[in-house]
């Protein structure tokens, strides 16, 4: 076997357990500018289609602002959020409770976070009827730089989240941050130094179920 080039279990570490943070998010410690930059120069190299680059990244460590947005996320989470909870709690799935229940905590706490990051992309067609292909290729031109900021915040002690629902007022939160037309939010990551750094890996299908050789 030829030998890696990179110290297999530490980025294989780094891969698995890097989680979606919500209780655990330190809203007492400030973060950095400078360690969000660092974050971003990272996620920037990550590929986009046609090499066009055109992230933006708003970092929103204002508390009037962060207020604005957590109540715009509230007001797009928190029926779903309760509703999910409510039918998890039927079904007896424990473990989905717990995941909204820490979901509904961050709700309550966004405003909170050190910092709130609202990934962006260059996208002058998006309010358009557009084909399968286009909507692929440009959430797969931001979504890996987003997870790299993830990974990137990860190894520095950091947590995040991604979460989606303030994007029902994705046009109010564009009025409040400034966002330009023909440019598209992607997602809201609250950002925090983490309490503790002891994360585990999540329970998964082993690979051998979810592969498929040549055929379904």
């Amino acid at each position: 076997m030829i030998e890696p080039p990179f110290d297999l279990s530490e980025t294989d570490r780094l891969l698995t357990t890097t989680r979606a943070v919500r209780r655990r998010l330190d809203l007492e410690r400030a973060v950095e500018r400078s360690v969000i930059l660092e974050c971003v120069e990272i996620a920037s190299q990550a590929p986009t289609g046609s090499n066009r680059q055109g992230w933006r990244w708003i970092v929103v460590d204002e508390p009037d602002l962060k207020k604005g947005l957590a109540d715009l996320y509230r007001r797009g989470a928190m029926g779903y959020l309760t509703k999910a909870r409510a039918s998890a709690q039927d079904r007896g799935d424990a473990q989905t409770v717990r995941v909204f229940e820490s979901t509904l905590v961050l709700a309550d706490t966004m405003q909170d976070v050190p910092a709130l990051v609202i990934p962006c992309i260059e996208a002058p067609t998006a309010n358009r009827a557009l084909p399968a292909t286009a909507w692929s290729g440009l959430y797969g031109s931001i979504f890996p730089a987003i997870w790299s900021f993830q990974l990137a915040l990860r190894s520095r002690g950091l947590g995040s989240t991604l979460t989606t629902l303030h994007l029902q007022h994705a046009q109010e939160a564009a009025e409040l941050l400034g966002i330009p037309n023909g440019t598209m939010q992607a997602a809201l990551l609250p950002v925090a130094y983490t309490i503790g750094t002891d994360f585990k890996p999540a329970a998964r299908p082993p690979a051998e179920t979810i592969v498929h050789w040549n055929h379904w």
